[in-house]
C-alpha cells in the first residue's frame, strides 16, 4: 500500500531542501518505500503545484512557528481535501490547535526518526479517511434532510390547492417523479418553482 502513495514534501520558503529535517524525512520516506513526488516550499506557488501534482498525502516540514506554513496548506488543500502530517520542533499548544482546525491529520512534535515515519503516516492515513467518512455521512444526512423539507412543502402546497389528503399529495409527487423519470425532492422543487414564478 505505502508503495502507491504519492506524496509531496512540504517546507518553510527560508528553508532549505537540504536541511537535516528534510533529509532525515527523505531518508524515511524512501525507506519505507514512498512514492515523493515533490518537495516544495509553502508559498503562493503551492496551491498550483498540488493541483498539478495530485499528491494522495502532504507532509510538512516546519522547524518552527508551523503556522506561516499552515496559511499556504489551508488554500492548496481547500477544494480538494488531503492527509496532511506535520513534522515540527513547535511544541506549543496554540499552533498544535490551529493546525488540527486547519485540517493536519497528524501533529509530529520533535523525534523526527526515520522507522517512525511509516506507522505515523500509517494512523495518519486511516484518521482521515475515518474523517473523511463521517464528513460524507454528515452531508448525506444534510442533503436527505434539505429534500425532505422540499418534499414536505410540495406536499403542502398540492394539499391546500387541491384539496387533497397528505397520501394523495404524495402519491401524486410519486407518480409525477416517475413519469419524469425524477428524484421525488426534484419534482417537489419544480412544482415549488413553479408556484414562486406564478406567484
Amino acid at each position: 500500500m505505502s508503495r502507491h502513495l504519492r506524496i509531496v514534501l512540504v517546507h518553510p520558503p527560508h528553508e532549505s531542501d537540504a536541511s537535516l529535517r528534510a533529509a532525515a524525512l527523505h531518508a524515511g520516506l524512501m525507506e519505507a518505500g514512498y512514492d515523493l513526488v515533490a518537495s516544495l516550499p509553502a508559498d503562493f506557488h503551492l496551491p498550483e503545484e498540488i493541483a498539478r501534482l495530485q499528491p494522495d498525502m502532504i507532509i510538512v516540514d516546519a522547524e518552527s512557528d508551523a503556522r506561516d506554513v499552515l496559511e499556504h496548506i489551508v488554500v492548496a488543500t481547500r477544494d480538494e481535501r488531503r492527509p496532511i502530517v506535520m513534522f515540527t520542533e513547535d511544541d506549543k499548544q496554540s499552533s498544535m490547535d490551529a493546525a488540527m482546525e486547519a485540517g493536519v491529520s497528524a501533529y509530529i512534535v520533535a523525534g523526527l526518526k526515520p522507522e517512525r515515519i511509516k506507522p505515523v503516516l500509517s494512523v495518519a492515513l486511516a484518521r482521515f479517511r475515518k474523517e473523511q467518512r463521517l464528513l460524507d455521512e454528515l452531508q448525506d444526512t444534510k442533503l436527505k434532510l434539505a429534500e425532505r423539507k422540499v418534499v414536505d412543502r410540495a406536499k403542502g402546497l398540492l394539499m391546500s390547492r387541491h384539496g387533497m389528503t397528505e397520501d394523495q399529495a404524495y402519491q401524486r409527487l410519486r407518480t409525477m417523479a416517475m413519469n419524469k423519470k425524477l428524484k421525488l425532492a426534484e419534482i417537489a422543487q419544480r412544482i415549488l418553482d413553479v408556484e414562486d414564478l406564478l406567484g
